[in-house]
Parts: C-alpha cells; structure tokens; sequence
C-alpha cells in the first residue's frame, strides 16, 4: 500500500538542495533540517529579533496613560496634541472633488507641482527671505512627522552628533536614535513656570563635529519660542562650522505674544537663508489648518538636498495622496483666515486655562508664547509624572500627558493641551482642583 508520509519523504530526499533552501528557509543552510535556525532558538531564548537599537526605544509614555483610560466615556481627554474642531469644511471638499475626479494614482514624488508652487508662494510671502524660494526648494511629505524622519535618513550616518533642544515630542529625539546617532540634549530651564534656553550652552553643544542642531520653537511640550535675536546667533554658528540647522515649524504660526509675532509666524530663520545654506525647515498642515489627520507636510531646504530628497520618498512612501494634497493646496491658497481664527482660538483658550490653574493653590503656571500646551507642575507632585497622570484618569477623569514623555528634563511635569472648548477646559480645571483638594 502506498504510504504518503514515506513518499513525501522521500520526495524531499530526492528534492535538490536548492529548492529544499527556497521551502525550508535558513535550516537547509545548516545542513539539517531538524537543527533550529539561529532566529528559531532566539525566539525561543526571548531574545530579540530586531535591532538593539530599537529594542531600546521607549514606547510612547503618552500612549500608556491613554491606554489607562481605555473603555471610559467620562474622561475629558487632553492628552494627544489635537484640537477638538474638525478641518474646516471647504478644505474636506477639495478632497471630496479631487476623489470624485479619480485622482487616486501615484503622482511625482517631491508632490504635486500646484502644491510646491503654492507653498513656495506661502514661503515667500510669510517670511520675505532675502533670497526668493523656489518650487525646487520644497518637498511634500505625508505628514510633518515624516519630514522629520526624511531629513534625519538624509543626513545621518551611524554615530553622527545630533543636538537637540528639550523637553520635546520624544519623535525628534527617538528618530536620530534609529538611525544610530548620538542625541545630545540641550535643556530649557523653567523659573516661576516661563521657560527659557542658556544660548551658550546650545552653542558649546554644538561642537564642530556635530552633524544636526535641531530646534522646535514654538515649542511642544512648554510653549517656549526662540527669540529672534538666538536664531540669528545660532545660524551664524553653524554657518562657521557647517552644521545642518534643522527648525520643526509645526506651531510657527502659533504664536501669541504680539513682541514675538513677525508677520503672523514666530521668530524663523527662513527670512535670512539662501540656497547654499545648511538650513531645512520642516513644517506640517496639522496645526496650522486643523488637519491632524490628513498626514500631510513638506520641507524647505536646499534644492540640492531636495533633489536626494526625492529618492529617500521614493523608497519611504513613493509620495502624498494626491487627494490629500488637493486639500493641502486649498488650505494654503485660501485657508489664512482659518489660521487667524484658529490662533484667536487658542489664545482665549490659552488665557482662561492659565487663568482657572493660577487659581489652585500648589500650582506653578505661565502662558507660554506659542504652541498650544501648558507644561506645569504640581507642589508635592515632582515625581513619578506617569503614575500621577494615571492616578488623574482613574479617580479625576482627567486625561494629560506625563511629562516623562517629553525626555528626563520634563519630568515632574503635566503637559494640557488646551485646543478644546472653554466648557471642556473649565471643566477639566475644576476637576484637577477637586483631586487635588481632596
């Protein structure tokens, strides 16, 4: 009788070695098939199979308190760095009629031409730079966060020095760290809740052999925003020692303090730099127009790094949606009173947030001058900012992020976004002054 499991048998004895090694994988390589592969018994070990490097990677401490209120309705939520309106509806439109007219296929991948022209123009017009910037200076990405990412696979080699300005989105320092860098922090300090930065120590971080200086002003998580006299000693810096200045403008437009307010954005750099030099802004449409969701960014940098640039979104995402991009283009085009309305917002936002906390005693609490975060702390709270902000959800029903989430220099901190309602922010204080009452 014929036997399956000896003729399967011995149809892989039979087999030659090369398609035993196409089915079996890294145990033929070994020379026997009952002998696990260097990945099996890691696996088995509890080893890990990816990169150190990233098996190093903090997860999202944000995330984690969020994930303590998984299931409950009753938590005011101010935790992700999001407002609470939707895209304004004209820009939905744009979308709707670029889907309706099939624009749903691969299109060039440094972005549509209409975009890079427009946000070339928005460039030009915003800032006023000396040396125009052109449509072959601008690059689309699927989101701000991307262009982050784009820029540090760009530029950094294993072991480059890259110096960063903290407390921040622990994006900007996580990032470097994948690709191998070393991430040197250059700490804000805070004095009676203003936070402020010593220049001269982000200057002597910034050796010759640095490869990145990397600034978010407005500043998430504190608000801080670089006055424009420190941009301008800063880009004299690198200048002199050829280092890239890398600005994240996602809150350029966010600023509230009419002495820091130049034609309706923070302090920049852009207004100053040509082409040659080693200055990339990165920028996003989240904030700005409310479009957190849509994913979609760009970067001004110099043509010749726009034009490597091209390959690294080729082999990320290939380019933007270019549906999404039609609401990008819209937004740019017609969208600057959507921006005003929306800072008007904040700022009354901002004013009777800082208000309610500077009420209740054991708070220490100052308007930041851009962004759309308080960062502050709590007398007797300087701890574990993890296990506080989880104690809030589960017994106030308050939802903030830990500062811990920003780097170590945040600790001790809460950070509160305050892009919601004047209902949901009174009430989140009152409930903040009941925990801590009680």
């Amino acid at each position: 009788m014929d036997n399956p499991a000896a003729r399967a048998a011995a149809i892989r004895r039979a087999a030659p070695r090369s398609a035993q090694s196409l089915s079996e994988g890294p145990r033929a390589a070994q020379g026997s098939t009952n002998e696990p592969s260097r990945r099996d018994r890691a696996q088995r070990e509890g080893a890990t199979i990816v990169r150190p490097t990233i098996e190093a990677l903090p997860a999202s401490r944000i995330r984690e308190v969020a994930n303590a209120g998984i299931g409950r309705s009753d938590i005011l939520k101010f935790w992700f760095g999001e407002g609470d309106q939707v895209t304004p509806a004209f820009i939905r439109d744009a979308a709707k009629a670029a889907l309706d007219a099939g624009e749903t296929f691969y299109n060039h991948n440094l972005g549509l031409i209409e975009l890079r022209e427009a946000l070339a123009a928005y460039a030009n017009r915003l800032h006023v730079p000396t040396e125009r910037i052109d449509v072959d200076r601008i690059a689309v990405t699927s989101a701000g966060v991307h262009a982050l990412s784009l820029i540090d696979q760009a530029l950094i080699e294993p072991g480059d020095r890259v110096v960063i300005v903290t407390p921040v989105w622990p994006n900007l320092t996580a990032m470097p760290r994948i690709m191998s860098a070393e991430v040197v922090p250059v700490s804000l300090t805070c004095h009676n809740g203003v936070w402020s930065l010593d220049l001269q120590r982000l200057l002597d971080a910034a050796t010759p052999t640095t490869r990145i200086v990397l600034v978010n002003s407005p500043n998430n998580p504190t608000g801080w925003t670089m006055p424009q006299h420190d941009w301008d000693q800063l880009l004299a810096h690198c200048r002199r020692h050829g280092i890239w200045l890398v600005s994240d403008d996602a809150y350029e437009r966010i600023v509230f303090e009419p002495s820091m307010t130049i034609n309706g954005h923070a302090p920049s750099v852009l207004s100053q730099i040509g082409d040659d030099d080693r200055v990339i802004s990165a920028n996003t449409f989240s904030k700005s127009w409310t479009m957190t969701g849509w994913r979609l960014g760009w970067i001004v940098a110099p043509r010749r790094f726009v034009t490597q640039l091209g390959k690294v979104i080729e082999f990320n995402t290939s380019c933007a949606p270019p549906f999404v991009q039609r609401a990008g283009l819209v937004a740019v085009n017609e969208g600057e009173s959507c921006v005003r309305q929306n800072v008007a917002r904040l700022r009354a936002s901002r004013d009777l947030l800082v208000d309610a906390l500077a009420k209740v005693p054991g708070i220490e609490v100052a308007p930041p001058p851009g962004a759309m975060y308080l960062f502050f702390r709590i007398a007797g709270h300087g701890g574990d900012s993890v296990a506080l902000a989880k104690q809030l959800v589960a017994e106030a029903g308050l939802g903030l992020a830990p500062g811990a989430a920003f780097g170590p220099e945040g600790e001790g901190y809460l950070r509160w976004c305050f892009a919601a309602s004047e209902t949901l922010l009174v009430q989140g204080a009152e409930r903040l002054a009941a925990f801590l009452h009680s």
